[in-house]
Parts: structure tokens; C-alpha cells; sequence
């Protein structure tokens, strides 16, 4: 997401719930965040904001205090909420988008659907209202363009899309 983010200058702040020191993600790999989510937080309002996935970076989003004050300001102003993966289920824990069609990750579908907060749907990719999910690693790309799209429109999600390569 970042990085097609990036082809088009949009600008892109990479937060860690506990600061600046990197944050290590499922299967080792390491993000080195641009700023502590409190410093983003002050930064705002966002065009979007985005929820990773794993399921422990997930837990993290969903016991974070900080994380539920941005989701639910970025709710109260219609501003877009993404999330990928389990990320999604960090929105059920702090009361975001209920009653929005939703997809996540298959592990965590049964959570998602515990309860009526929301319609779950299989598409790799899911967008209702200002609330964008998408399933796993696999549908990473179709996300971020999904994102770019709805910030900015198809052409240059499609122009975004073209030098990537990716199968039709």
C-alpha cells in the first residue's frame, strides 16, 4: 500500500503503537515506523487511516486505547478506515463501522461474525461506505488500489497499477 501510495505522492505516515522503534510483524519482518501513533494522532485528521493485519498485530490494534480514539475520529468525520487481514477485527473491538459488508482474513472470520455487527462477505476485497476490508497477503495489491481509487479515483489507480505487473 505504501509503496503504491508512493508512486503517486500521497503521503504516507507509518505509525507504531509505541513509538518509533521498529515493530516486528509475522514471519520476521520488521517495519520501522515514521512516528508514534500519539505523534500521528496530532498530525490528523487523515484522508485515511489503515489497520495491518497478523494476529498479534491485530490483538495489539484492538487493546489500544490511542487506536480506538483515531478509528472512532475518523468515523465521526467519514473519513475512509481500511484494514486487511485480522486488522478488521481490531474495528469490531472498538465498535467501527457496525453493520458495514466486511471480508478478513479466514481465521478470523468466525470472530467477525460473533454477533450482528456486520455482513460478511468472501470478496477478496470489500468496500462499504467509508469502510475498506481485504482478506490476507494475497489480495495486499488489490487493497492498496483499492485505496489509491478511492482516494483519488480509478485512472490513476489504474496508471498506479500498470508498471506493477500484477495478474489479471
Amino acid at each position: 500500500m505504501a509503496e503504491a501510495a508512493d508512486r503517486e505522492t500521497i503521503k504516507v505516515t507509518v505509525a507504531g503503537l509505541t513509538g518509533k522503534e521498529p515493530v516486528q510483524c509475522s514471519r520476521d519482518v520488521f517495519i520501522c515506523p515514521d512516528a508514534s501513533l500519539e505523534d500521528a494522532r496530532k498530525e490528523g485528521p487523515y484522508d485515511v487511516v489503515v489497520l495491518p493485519g497478523g494476529n498479534l498485530g491485530a490483538q495489539n490494534l484492538s487493546e489500544s486505547p490511542a487506536v480506538k480514539d483515531i478509528l472512532k475520529d475518523q468515523e465521526s468525520r467519514k473519513g475512509l478506515i481500511a484494514a486487511i487481514c485480522a486488522g478488521p477485527t481490531a474495528l469490531l473491538a472498538h465498535g467501527i463501522g457496525f453493520g458495514s459488508k466486511v471480508t478478513t482474513h479466514p481465521l478470523a472470520k468466525e470472530k467477525m461474525m460473533n454477533g450482528e455487527h456486520y455482513c460478511y462477505s468472501e470478496s477478496r476485497v470489500e468496500k462499504d461506505g467509508n469502510i475498506l476490508t481485504s482478506r490476507g497477503p494475497g489480495t495486499s495489491f488489490e487493497f492498496g488500489l483499492a485505496i489509491v481509487e478511492t482516494l483519488m479515483g480509478k485512472e490513476v489507480a489504474e496508471q498506479v497499477k500498470a508498471p506493477l505487473i500484477l495478474k489479471e
